[in-house]
């Protein structure tokens, strides 16, 4: 009795083992959800810039940001702001001292020109006469920069920068900022830059 008893019940373990294997194979378990978007990030320079000399601010009391850009049939422009920070008026004159440094934080080689000659024509921020400009606290000014991504010459390398520097003023603290685009010469070996110009609030 005892052995019917066990038989039984090993039986209906197996049918038991059985029904829920199949019961697995028929309905597997429902995937975990893909994670949602995220939250896109606000583009820079639209939050209104801040004053202080929190640590926010850099020791020369303005800010570096990447504005906008435009890309076409191998032409570059690229724009930028200087926010002052600080708690005193900054006065800056003329163009800004630009310089580019690559993935490895070498410097790029490149022949910095103000205005656009010779790169292109009809860029108004860039080829416009530079005036004094003078920020107070929270204002920016802005400049811009053009180049072209062309490749003349196959036996010289072309040239790619991720960082700009910009010394804002002479004798400044210099500011670098890993730009979102690269600035992607090829090797023109050049790069037209437009004085500073007020920016509206």
């Amino acid at each position: 009795m005892i052995a019917k008893l066990w038989t039984r019940g090993m039986v209906g373990v197996v049918v038991a083992g059985v029904l829920a294997g199949t019961a697995a194979c028929e309905a597997p378990p429902a995937p975990r959800a893909a994670p949602g978007p995220t939250a896109p990030t606000k583009p820079v320079g639209t939050a209104q810039p801040g004053t202080g000399t929190g640590p926010s601010c850099p020791e020369g009391g303005v800010r570096l940001l990447e504005t906008d850009g435009n890309a076409a049939m191998g032409l570059r422009v690229a724009g930028f702001q200087l926010v002052n920070c600080g708690a005193q008026p900054y006065v800056l004159e003329g163009y800004p001292q630009v310089s580019l440094r690559d993935d490895h934080n070498a410097p790029v080689e490149v022949a910095v020109e103000h205005g656009a000659e010779g790169i292109t024509t009809g860029v108004p921020h860039i080829e416009a006469a530079p005036q004094p400009v003078t920020l107070a606290p929270g204002q920016a000014a802005a400049f811009w920069m053009v180049w072209r991504n062309l490749v003349t010459d196959p036996t010289v390398t072309a040239a790619t920068a991720s960082v700009v520097e910009v010394e804002p003023r002479p004798g400044a603290p210099r500011l670098s900022l890993r730009t979102a685009h690269p600035v992607d010469l090829g090797n023109t070996g050049k790069l037209g830059l437009g004085p500073w110009t007020a920016v509206a609030r």
